[in-house]
């Protein structure tokens, strides 16, 4: 068995494109190996910022010989009059065999030619020399240059190739235009601490060759160590650090052999809000914080890819840098702070937030009016209310301060801060910061009032606004985030348990926006449709509910439904989350058979959906059997207990109503004294088609059981 290494060595590589091309390779590799009909012990994949490589242990020398059965042509085309024709000598021709070889099978579309060719194995170096330069050139990704004069696209220009099979060179050339790189053994370790050339004697060394060379190029190694080191380091400055997964993934692309620095600041910058310090470090500098008792302390640890006995020289290095961008910190934040937060208002006129939908200020008056909606539904007090209108008003206030310009990051978080400042109530603070959130997936929710009902505002406006314009997500294009947006209006609604009729707030805003744009069509049946498929989306990916049971809530095309979703949010996952546990815990079972069969049926007759009373619908001279009698009492007994539950929205009492009347409906169908509901007499079969559709009338006061899958 042989072992094959390939490494592609570049200039430095982006962090984010090492991960990417190491779960491709991952992916892509396996695949087409096994269609090479090759299995080896293990690939092993590596990457840092100057090199991806590729270690295949466990390879065959060739591949075995084996026989392929192969489907030709029909016996009709093959042969005419008993001999072949030209499609059977050219099918034999193209497999290298003779027309003896034949075989005639029958088949479900008639007589075919059929062959079993025997294949000899290729050598696998020579599958490797072909598939070697396809692995390379088919990497994916953003940003990706041309390098040289050719047509190859990369991140970054490759400089060095590695090929070994074994001991041996496998020889492969990379074609650029007038620029070829050819393999061989030789490669570059740290460029500091190792710059020069090393050879690779064989395949299996690679690992120990690099290791000596100040070269980790396993991505967990080197990730581990790193953590390792960062919390040593905080360690010993008596504090923990602060270490972000997506902070150390970045890190960790972006060194081959890493060294913990610490490094310090003044402390006169522990005056600025934490999140500001935090936010120069992490996301503008790449810096760890360190925290003692939840305090940032000034200090901080970042990963050097240099000589670690120059550690002193490279800390004052990221020293400079830090006080530096700390300093602007503390200067924005004090003029940012000589101003009342109001006074931002009148700049907010001068962002753009799309051109044809006016200004950030327009969008704030239009965020205030939905805003006014939402707590009028809420029946919220005056005191209440009022703060919403100011968490509204100021809530994008802070695009337009010099802290947020230089650090957008920080959008909301600033707002609170200096809302707080300006002497605005917690609440109005807390929800200027809340009404941004969530911001992605598993991100925080809002908790208070002020920021759950303008951040429903505000998505909603965002939602209205570029739907009335045409621009409805396609595909994968989503430029303005409208799913999440959204999906988050939805999540805010069930966190919070608000009691809010999002198809009324949808239906006003529409119609405000075709106010102020004549020339526009309403979005309102697009965004019900768009709603539609996010709330079916949240309840199978994010609640667990059964696909069939979300169908059931929500109906098929079912205008009703639809509507009672917009109406009530909560009643449409409170009643799927229901169905699920009924589901779960066998309940469902009970009423299943009766309820699924009468809602089948039901739809061969002409009664609405909505009436539940019998009396004036059901002709009781029209009875022939007395299961008929029964099941009509059963109705009437029901109505109650429907009409309780449905006010209630207790549908523990409406299931345990149908399952108390399920054997009565099953006489109806199967007992003694059953019927034939399709009896040839109009009258008598619409009859006990409409008891039949008060049942399912009934039952659709929970959902439609007619979508419900038995399974």
């Amino acid at each position: 068995m042989a072992t094959f290494l390939l490494e592609v060595g570049t200039e430095e590589l982006p962090a984010s494109f090492v991960d990417e091309a190491i779960t491709q390779w991952n992916t892509n590799i396996q695949k087409n190996l096994e269609e090479e009909y090759l299995n080896p012990e293990a690939i092993e994949i590596y990457g840092t910022p100057r090199r991806l490589s590729i270690l295949i242990k466990g390879l065959p020398e060739k591949q075995e010989d084996r026989e392929e059965e192969l489907k030709g042509p029909p016996v009709k085309s093959a042969f005419k009059d008993g001999k072949p024709t030209n499609a059977a000598e050219g099918f034999a021709k193209k497999q290298g065999i003779s027309i003896e070889d034949f075989e005639i099978r029958d088949t479900e579309k008639g007589e075919f030619i059929f062959v079993n060719k025997k294949i000899q194995g290729q050598w696998t170096k020579e599958i490797l020399k072909e598939l070697t330069p396809k692995w390379i050139t088919s990497l994916e990704g953003r940003r990706f240059m041309r390098w040289g004069d050719g047509d190859i696209r990369f991140p970054r220009p490759i400089r060095t190739l590695v090929a070994l099979w074994n001991e041996e060179i496998l020889p492969i050339e990379l074609v650029n235009g007038s620029t070829k790189i050819s393999t061989n053994r030789k490669t570059y370790g740290h460029r500091v601490l190792n710059p020069h050339p090393i050879e690779i004697p064989q395949a299996l060394d690679y690992l120990d060759c690099m290791q000596k060379a100040y070269v980790e190029v396993d991505y967990l190694l080197r990730k581990n160590k790193i953590k390792q080191q960062i919390e040593s380091a905080a360690k010993e400055l008596g504090g923990i650090a602060e270490i972000s997964p997506d902070l150390l993934a970045e890190v960790t692309n972006l060194v081959e052999w890493p060294t913990a620095v610490v490094g310090k600041f003044d402390t006169e910058f522990l005056d600025l809000p934490p999140e500001v310090i935090i936010t120069v470090m992490v996301t503008h500098q790449r810096y760890f914080p360190i925290k003692i008792n939840d305090q940032i302390m000034a200090n901080f640890i970042t990963i050097s890819n240099g000589d670690p006995a120059k550690s002193e020289i490279i800390a004052a290095g990221n020293e400079r840098v830090i006080r530096a961008r700390l300093a602007d910190a503390k200067f924005f934040y004090k003029a940012d702070t000589d101003e009342s937060f109001e006074s931002y208002l009148p700049q907010l006129e001068n962002v753009t937030f799309q051109e044809d939908l006016g200004s950030i200020r327009d969008k704030v008056d239009r965020i205030l009016v939905i805003s006014q909606q939402i707590a009028e539904q809420l029946n919220l007090n005056k005191e209440e209310t009022g703060e919403i209108e100011s968490t509204a008003l100021l809530c994008k206030a802070d695009l337009v301060t010099q802290m947020v310009y230089e650090f957008p990051e920080l959008q909301g978080v600033i707002g609170e801060k200096y809302a707080l400042i300006s002497g605005e109530s917690a609440n109005v603070a807390k929800g200027i910061f809340e009404h941004y959130l969530p911001r992605g997936a598993d991100d925080l929710m809002p908790e208070s009032f002020t920021g759950q009902v303008v951040g429903i505002a505000d998505r909603l406006d965002t939602l209205v606004s570029i739907f009335g314009l045409g621009m409805i997500p396609t595909g994968s294009s989503d430029p303005f985030a409208l799913r999440r947006a959204a999906n988050s209006v939805i999540e805010i609604i069930w966190h919070g348990n608000l009691k809010i009729d999002l198809g009324e707030i949808i239906r006003q805003a529409s119609n405000d926006f075709i106010t102020s744009h004549p020339d526009k069509e309403s979005p309102l049946q697009a965004l019900e449709e768009f709603f539609v498929i996010r709330i079916k989306t949240l309840l199978q990916d994010e609640k667990g509910i059964d696909y069939d049971l979300v169908n059931a809530v929500l109906g098929e095309n079912d205008i009703e439904y639809t509507q009672r979703a917009f109406d009530d949010l909560l009643d449409v996952r409170d009643r799927a989350s229901f169905l699920q546990s009924i589901r779960d815990n066998k309940r469902l079972d009970a009423i299943y058979e009766t309820v699924n069969r009468s809602t089948r049926l039901a739809i061969k007759g002409d009664l609405d959906t909505k009436e539940l009373e019998p009396t004036n619908i059901v002709r009781t001279d029209l009875f022939e059997k007395s299961s008929e009698q029964a099941f009509y009492q059963a109705i009437l007994d029901l109505v109650p207990k429907t009409q309780k539950a449905r006010s209630q929205s207790n549908y523990e009492l409406l299931v345990d109503a149908l399952t108390e009347i399920a054997p009565t409906v099953s006489k109806f169908f199967d007992g003694e004294d059953s019927v034939l509901v399709m009896d040839e007499n109009p009258e008598i079969k619409a009859n006990r088609l409409n008891l039949l559709g008060l049942l399912r009338n009934h039952a659709r006061v929970l959902a439609d059981f007619g979508a419900i899958v038995k399974s």
